[in-house]
């Protein structure tokens, strides 16, 4: 899944995110879901969220296990 959709992204779900200043470069962060941060259905860009240990950023794949 792409993170575009937040109904596929939940609070313990491991995703990989981009980070703000990563959006260039398009490096990935992997981590585990605390809050989501955006209140629309759906964003273009990916769901914005923060994580466990606390990096901000936008949902660019969900990892389903």
């Amino acid at each position: 899944m792409n993170g575009q959709q937040r109904k596929d992204v939940i609070p313990g779900r491991k995703v990989q995110i981009v980070q703000k200043q990563d959006q260039r470069s398009g490096k990935l962060t992997a981590g585990v879901v605390k809050d989501i941060l955006t209140n629309s259905p759906n964003h273009p860009h990916g769901i914005k969220v923060r994580l466990v240990d606390g990096i901000v950023g936008r949902v660019k794949e969900v990892i389903i296990e």
